[in-house]
């Protein structure tokens, strides 16, 4: 397969203490299967296997374009070093590093472009892709290679974040901050529904144009202030009623849609942002478990404004709940 922006898997990517070879004793690091898209394709799923394909997407170039704290492109291999110890609780199953997209010389869009091909070569194969960020302009091309894989299919799009990244391109280009502007505007020319939802959204970080883009769009969203449990009901079922209206779910996850003393390692913190407790897990797993997730990702993990691993941490959790939830169902 011919890849531009690619680099394949690094060694020493995933390491981690070894307790031994049985098989109630191994690690991911231990599990995990590097492959080299550009010279062999991801190993055959054979019936009754499962496959799951993490994909590097090392650029902040959308962040520094949006007028944020850059950092987070180097995410992916923070990401990496904080899954590689988790314990293995599945059997059968396959998971696989599939390499890094690469951002050159700021050529943004080049990247996107190869993310997006990529995605649909995961696809293919028949795994689920599981993309590191990166900044969230990972979003478009992660999403991009969902749509024109499952072409035709109504495809929705579920974002914990705290701001909408709805915003119109300006000069600088498309950014972390326009990538869903990009995908309705390119949904709507084709005609094809936005089905769009936004979970954990900030008043105080979105403009009123902001809100007023989401609404003229056909978004939907839910505030971060209804993260409590006593709408616990309330959030689940319109998670549930949104996924009933889809054919596929491509889910992306901001990391600074949670507050600062859990997620400090992001571009832009937010004091009051969601805590990572049962309830939003009960969110999380609700599109976990509904059987048509298409794709997903965590975008804007950023390791040099980190604090004692604490978001990295979140993140890495994020993916052990997507991986269970995946192999178990």
């Amino acid at each position: 397969m011919t890849l531009v922006c690619y680099q394949p898997p690094m060694p020493g990517s995933w390491q981690g203490r070894v307790d031994g070879e049985e098989p109630g004793l191994l690690r991911w690091h231990q599990l995990v299967q590097p492959v080299d898209l550009s010279r062999d394709p991801l190993p055959l799923l054979t019936a009754g296997r499962k496959g799951i394909a993490f994909l590097g997407f090392a650029s902040d170039e959308g962040v520094r374009r949006n007028k944020g704290r850059t950092g987070a492109a180097e995410g992916p291999a923070a990401l990496r070093k904080a899954c590689s110890n988790f314990p293995v609780h599945f059997s059968g199953h396959v998971l696989a590093d599939a390499g890094t997209i690469t951002c050159e010389d700021r050529q943004l869009e080049m990247a996107q472009d190869a993310l997006a091909a990529t995605v649909g070569h995961i696809l293919e194969a028949g795994y689920l892709p599981v993309v590191f960020g990166g900044g969230h302009e990972v979003a478009y091309g992660h999403e991009k290679g969902i749509r024109h894989f499952f072409n035709g299919r109504q495809t929705g799009i579920i974002n914990f974040d705290a701001h909408f990244d709805i915003r119109e391109p300006d000069e600088n280009g498309p950014s972390s901050g326009t990538g869903f502007w990009q995908i309705a505007q390119e949904r709507h020319a084709a005609k094809v529904p936005f089905h769009y939802l936004a979970l954990g959204i900030q008043q105080n970080s979105n403009t009123p144009k902001l809100f007023q883009a989401a609404e003229n769009s056909g978004a939907d969203h839910l505030p971060a202030s209804l993260f409590q449990q006593k709408y616990h009901d309330q959030l689940i079922g319109a998670i549930q009623a949104f996924i009933q209206r889809t054919d596929r779910i491509y889910l992306t996850t901001c990391l600074d849609v949670f507050a600062a003393p859990y997620a400090p390692g992001v571009s832009a913190t937010a004091y009051n942002g969601l805590v990572p407790d049962a309830l939003f897990l009960d969110c999380f797993r609700t599109v976990l478990r509904s059987g048509k997730l298409a794709g997903t990702d965590i975008a804007e993990l950023n390791p040099s404004l980190d604090q004692d691993q604490r978001t990295a941490k979140l993140a890495a959790s994020l993916v052990f709940e997507v991986v269970m939830n995946y192999f178990t169902r």
